[in-house]
């Protein structure tokens, strides 16, 4: 079983499959390079894009992020700052300083390409990369692909199947769980929240203490994307002009706080979510949720129901082991990556994962949590990963909007029933699964189908 810890991590935007994966891809190069001994005897990289990270790669940044990870920087501790100032550089001087001390020529323009022709097999989001010596005689040869939420994986990984051992989560304790059903069945049989389950599977990790102050910087995280995605103003980069809208939704809210009309609730989640996507649209610092393009749902639920009323440390540690819970089911059971899923994959998961969580938080049990994160799945079905020009922007900014309410109605509508649900956390999980599977390509983050060739670009 991954982590909670690994659903949520911090990164920079605008996309944690695009930017934030092909940064960890570049760095996982470099080392495995250095591990070989083989890192003194390159002069030449050459690396390519394959599938949705070529189509959809330069409105992501991919290329940015490449060169960020061959140039040292890790997501987590990236600031947008010193990494545009260092693109910058690479970009004048063709200079690319290795771990080793010993600088190469590195010419973005020409040793980064778009591959329109290979058909990646094993991930729509493929990534080869190639160090060739003073010669020219090939050094090292290797492909990756960024699995979606961050995550990465080598050709061999994906092609070599789990052992025995590990399918069914033997050593990773009595609490793992690989199915919602197994998870219900570990609360009922242990008397347990979700959460509970989740922070024993966590201590099998690390110390309780280091999960607890982890969570803790996570919602600080969340809280920190919001305040400055509150105040910043101006055009979002990329070429679309979309203007920055949460500031004026927010003053306008802030400015009339004994307003009784129904809908405000909508106004804040609504200010809140679009607050995060805007600055991850800008390359800010955000928080996978499960992904950059679906980061601002949980933290708009987070700090509309529990930061803004002050909740007490342990029920914000309660809501994000809950969400992470539900993340982990998707991420193994199916995938979290829009360009495997479409849209379902990322703003269906974020939904799921906050519905449910806020049903936890609300008093629900762990079926009616299990039945709210079902619901916020099933009216996201079929959701298609289409964004105009390749950016994180149109329409993925009002549809952070529209999940975090639709995860706080979802919650609701859970706990208001007291039946058994019709279909199970389980069955929309894999029902997702297909439907990812049976999507036109064209409709899964390759700018190919939908809006992005429906709409003209400003």
């Amino acid at each position: 079983m991954i982590s909670a810890l690994d659903i949520f991590r911090i990164g920079i935007g605008p996309s944690s499959s695009h930017t934030v994966g092909p940064m960890r891809i570049a760095n996982r190069f470099l080392a495995d390079l250095e591990k070989a001994g083989l890192l003194d005897h390159v002069h030449r990289f050459q690396i390519s894009t394959q599938g949705s990270l070529a189509y959809t790669g330069a409105g992501h940044r991919t290329p940015e992020a490449i060169c960020l990870g061959l140039l040292g920087f890790v997501p987590e501790t990236t600031d947008p700052v010193a990494a545009e100032a260092a693109l910058a550089a690479l970009k004048a001087t063709s200079n690319l300083c290795l771990p080793t001390g010993r600088s190469i020529t590195f010419d973005p323009s020409t040793d980064l390409v778009a591959d329109y022709e290979t058909v990646p097999t094993l991930h729509p989001n493929g990534m080869r990369l190639q160090a060739f010596g003073s010669d020219g005689a090939l050094v090292a040869d290797q492909t990756f692909y960024s699995t979606g939420g961050g995550f990465i994986a080598s050709q061999k990984q994906l092609e070599t199947p789990l052992p025995d051992d590990l399918v069914g989560g033997g050593p990773e304790g009595p609490m793992a769980f690989r199915s919602a059903r197994e998870l219900l069945e570990l609360c009922a049989r242990h008397n347990l929240a979700i959460s509970d389950v989740m922070l024993a599977n966590e201590a099998r990790k690390r110390p309780r203490e280091v999960t607890l102050a982890s969570l803790d910087a996570i919602a600080a995280a969340m809280a920190a994307c919001i305040d400055r995605g509150l105040t910043q103003r101006g055009i979002l980069p990329g070429g679309l002009h979309v203007r920055r809208r949460a500031p004026d939704l927010y003053n306008k809210l802030i400015a009339n706080p004994m307003s009784n009309e129904r809908e405000t609730l909508f106004d804040w989640l609504n200010a809140y979510a679009m607050a995060v996507n805007e600055e991850n649209a800008a390359g800010g610092r955000v928080v996978t949720a499960p992904t950059n393009g679906a980061a601002g749902i949980i933290p708009a639920i987070l700090r509309f129901y529990l930061l803004d009323v002050k909740a007490p440390r342990e029920t914000v540690h309660g809501f994000l082991l809950t969400a992470g819970a539900i993340g982990i089911l998707y991420k193994q059971r199916a995938s979290i990556s829009g360009a495997e899923m479409g849209c379902q994959g990322e703003v269906g998961v974020a939904c799921s994962m906050a519905a449910g969580a806020l049903a936890a938080v609300w008093g629900g049990t762990p079926s009616q949590v299990a039945n709210a994160a079902e619901i916020g799945m099933e009216h996201n079905l079929g959701l298609t990963c289409d964004p105009v020009g390749g950016l994180v922007q149109i329409p993925c900014i009002e549809r952070n909007a529209l999940a975090a309410v639709k995860a706080a109605n979802a919650a609701r509508l859970a706990l208001q029933s007291h039946e058994a649900a019709r279909v199970s956390l389980d069955q929309v999980i894999e029902t997702m699964r297909q439907t990812g599977l049976d999507m036109s390509s064209k409709y899964k983050e390759t700018s190919l189908g939908g809006l992005a060739v429906n709409v003209v670009e400003c």
